[in-house]
């Protein structure tokens, strides 16, 4: 199934028991989706990366098991808890660093729970019903990051059109649709009151230059590319209204793991004095972790340091660290973490989220 060269932004696609993703490792040179059949098939897309955000990895894990689990016939809830839990279990293994699996498959569980005796086909009917919304229920708490992040920037902006920074990939292919940091620009473009979006091209998988100015593009918002070693002299030389990034977890003390360089984004805009904000849906936020020092950090393998669709990049023999990502500490996060339920202080996660549970 290919998109040929019309360009999507669409990061999955679910339609009567099948699941296509649009393989992100392509872009912005080729697009088309490649089927996935099971959780096996789940797993690959993750792990490899042809499919990434946190939001995005966390429904592609269900969706992959709505898909699996469909046509099975379970002889009783026991057989199918065991089965939902053993596969999201091996599904949080692809991508440990990111926290939507693993807040999915509690989720799900606390749904075997509640519906237990409605017997195996009336749990399995439900199991299924929440897998299918969950893309549906993303793209509307994206929208709602959106609105509440664009209408914070331009308060503290007196309501001029603002340039924004973000960084890596958060946007329509990292999510259900629309986006996060991402979608916060699109909600400032919408309101008429972005004066420019920067993407940092997010070495070394470029996930900035492939795939955001992919989305920006798309979308006709006014935009600039630049390297990672740029953001400095970017602020210092511009009036940045705001730096948005998204998140791949954040923990009680509302310290942030997300894609290597945002620490350092989020010290030299502490530096210049530019409002550092993190956009996450509250699934990315786990509270079973006090501070950041908790998180595991996943490690990619070095020829993603090295080489780019087969050309190489570096000395033979060079040994390299590649970190997939870093933890930004809360006193960094200046404007606060952007969810779907307002702006909150970095320091304030944990008693907002105790708050509306």
């Amino acid at each position: 199934m290919s998109g040929g060269n019309a360009r999507t932004l669409e990061a999955m696609k679910y339609d009567s028991g099948c699941l296509y993703i649009l393989d992100q490792l392509l872009l912005p040179d080729e697009s088309q989706y490649v089927q996935v059949k099971d959780t096996e098939d789940g797993w690959n897309v993750i792990n490899k990366m042809q499919v990434r955000g946190a939001p995005a990895i966390g429904i592609t894990a269900c969706l992959s098991l709505a898909v699996e689990m469909e046509p099975i016939n379970f002889s009783s809830t026991d057989e199918l808890t065991d089965y939902v839990t053993r596969k999201m279990k091996y599904l949080v293994t692809a991508r440990p660093t990111a926290v939507n699996i693993a807040d999915s498959a509690i989720k799900l569980n606390t749904l075997i729970e509640k519906h237990k005796e409605q017997g195996v086909s009336g749990l399995k009917h439900v199991l299924l019903e929440a897998i299918r919304n969950m893309q549906q229920q993303d793209i509307n708490t994206c929208k709602a990051i959106g609105l509440h992040g664009a209408q914070h920037i331009l308060k503290h902006n007196d309501n001029q059109c603002v340039k924004v920074l973000t960084h890596c990939n958060t946007g329509s292919l990292a999510t259900g649709g629309y986006g996060t940091a991402l979608g916060v620009v699109r909600a400032l473009s919408e309101l008429g009151k972005l004066d420019r979006a920067y993407c940092t091209e997010t070495r070394p998988y470029n996930q900035g230059s492939r795939l955001t100015a992919y989305e920006l593009v798309y979308d006709n918002i006014p935009s600039t590319l630049i390297c990672d070693s740029m953001t400095s002299a970017l602020m210092k030389c511009n009036t940045i209204g705001a730096v948005v990034v998204g998140a791949d977890r954040v923990v009680s003390n509302g310290d942030t793991a997300n894609k290597i360089g945002t620490y350092q984004l989020a010290i030299a805009a502490k530096y210049h004095g530019v409002p550092f904000y993190v956009a996450a849906p509250t699934t990315s936020i786990d509270t079973r972790l006090q501070t950041g020092e908790e998180i595991v950090i996943e490690e990619r393998p070095q020829n993603e340091m090295t080489s780019i669709k087969g050309i190489n990049l570096a000395a033979k023999g060079i040994t390299c660290w590649n970190p997939a990502f870093d933890v930004t500490p809360n006193e960094l996060i200046t404007g606060g973490i952007i969810t779907e339920h307002g702006v909150w202080s970095a320091s304030d996660v944990k008693i907002k989220m105790e708050s509306i549970i």
